[in-house]
């Protein structure tokens, strides 16, 4: 019986105490004690021995249309972004429809893309400006075309969107009476955050998280916001009719109450760690990073020019130095081959960690390279 492959997500939860997580774009620089506090008096209250307010907490919905501005448009609570996603998909869509999306992307989508029997029309984007553009959609628009996906700022490259940029594609979905899911999940990263609702209001559904700006990714709670019509029809498709879980609205409550008195300080350090990264990769020969600079909190490290397989430098950093890095074969059908994915909202003591180790697994992996045959 062949041997199984390597399971990276299985060997790095096993070893989550010895582990530099920079893999899955998670925030670790959110003061622990807010969320800590907040729960420990839900499970001294033992709040999980009941169903939750299905439509969510009040003050935390209030937080969150806040937050985001959208006026008239009351959120939609979900078990983590990612289901807003796919409730949206498998209500909107149907056999027959286009998307336009991007290659590289957040796949997730187009997976669900999919299962609602539509498809995506994706722009290759690994190129300056590394995004779509409105000239771009504009032309790729075609009778089939539903809707167009607007990740902002954009998994796995970590490129943004000016304002006039946002302003020119909601316009064209506008005037193409085309749907715009905008996946907002980065967007307190931004050096110029801007929501398509704002110019696109009746196009518009904006899908928001606190996994990444809160640090609450394993509480898998987040949401979508829509005009009424367009809610009303999502809404359908929601399998948590008694509400999301408790503990992940008692954390994400804790986490809006006070984000304004640390958000600043987690966007800080990871602009530095960013640069960090940069430093460090572009020290080793063949690696690029080619996004400047990242309006995220991930970017890519190009190690086409290296020979390299980006799984097995994903596999030589995780099993013998401790750091998790995502491959690019994740995220991109025509050009995952070509790097590996690194996140940086974390302490500086992980960035000293991927300082060493990322310039020593490119060298043992070299080493240990197949000589090439002579002619």
């Amino acid at each position: 019986m062949p041997d199984a492959p390597f399971d990276a997500f299985r060997y790095a939860h096993a070893h989550r105490r010895q582990v530099v997580w920079m893999s899955q774009n998670t925030n670790h620089l959110v003061p622990p004690q807010i969320v800590r506090e907040a729960v420990d008096e839900a499970l001294r209250e033992r709040r999980y021995e009941g169903y939750p307010y299905a439509p969510g907490d009040p003050e935390l919905l209030e937080l969150v249309q806040r937050d985001l501005g959208i006026a008239g448009q009351a959120p939609f609570l979900t078990g983590g972004g990612t289901e807003s996603l796919y409730m949206i998909a498998r209500a909107l869509l149907a056999s027959g429809d286009s998307v336009i999306a991007s290659d590289p992307s957040y796949l997730i989508i187009h997976k669900f893309i999919e299962l609602a029997g539509a498809r995506t029309k994706n722009l290759d984007i690994y190129m300056p400006p590394f995004r779509l553009t409105a000239d771009r959609i504009q032309e790729a628009i075609e009778p089939s075309t539903k809707m167009i996906l607007l990740i902002d700022p954009l998994n796995p490259l970590g490129a943004g969107y000016p304002r006039a940029e946002v302003k020119a594609i909601a316009e064209i979905a506008h005037d193409h009476h085309l749907l715009l899911l905008n996946d907002v999940t980065y967007r307190d990263f931004s050096y110029e955050p801007t929501l398509a609702a704002e110019f696109a209001p009746e196009q518009t559904l904006t899908v928001w998280s606190v996994s990444k700006n809160c640090g609450l990714a394993g509480l898998r709670i987040g949401g979508f916001s829509a005009p009424t019509e367009l809610r009303a029809r999502v809404a359908k498709y929601n399998t948590n009719d008694l509400g999301v879980n408790i503990l992940a609205q008692v954390a994400a409550l804790a986490a809006m109450r006070t984000k304004s008195q640390w958000i600043h300080e987690v966007v800080r350090q990871t602009r530095a760690n960013y640069e960090r990264v940069v430093e460090v990769a572009t020290s080793v020969e063949g690696i690029t990073v080619p996004v400047h600079p990242s309006w995220a909190n991930m970017t890519i490290l190009d190690i086409a020019a290296t020979g390299l397989s980006p799984e097995a430098l994903q596999e030589e950093l995780l099993l013998h130095h401790g750091v998790f890095v995502r491959s690019g074969n994740y995220l991109s059908p025509t050009h995952g081959s070509k790097f590996v994915r690194v996140s940086f909202s974390n302490p500086p003591g992980d960035l000293d960690r991927f300082a060493t180790a990322f310039p020593a697994a490119v060298q043992q992996l070299r080493a240990r390279a197949p000589a090439p045959s002579a002619a």
